[in-house]
């Protein structure tokens, strides 16, 4: 079985990386390990999980001709089912729902209460 280092960032400076195998949820590893971060639903339909994508461990985000390109949620991140509470803007911003979200590649994310202020309230609230 595959698994990936999932770095988790908070704004106080804190990091912790934890080991996920692709077929459990960031939040999963995260609370077997004793790690906590805020859930509610586990579901996809609220915000209070959510995380913003730093950088991709594994790739140089450059394509080759050498020229930065965008970060992409679906390169670090196979979600169970869709991610309802995320808009596609949001998804292209590099918001991520860590409680249906499955790594496929090492990466950091950003998490804590600044991340989830800055998506704002569900849709479905």
């Amino acid at each position: 079985m595959t698994s990936y280092d999932v770095t988790l960032e908070w704004t106080d400076g804190r990091t912790r990386t934890i080991d996920v195998d692709e077929n459990k949820t960031v939040l999963e590893a995260a609370q077997r390990l004793g790690v906590r971060l805020p859930y509610d639903c586990r579901a996809g339909t609220c915000i209070t999980c959510v995380g913003r994508l730093l950088a991709l461990e594994d790739d140089d985000e450059s394509d080759d001709d050498g020229t930065d390109r965008p970060l992409d949620v679906a390169d670090a991140f196979g979600y169970q089912r869709p991610p309802q509470a995320l808009t596609d803007d949001e998804q292209g911003d590099g918001y991520v729902l860590l409680c249906i979200a499955s790594p496929r590649a090492d990466c950091r994310i950003e998490v804590g209460p600044r991340v989830r202020a800055e998506v704002g309230d569900s849709p479905w609230a």
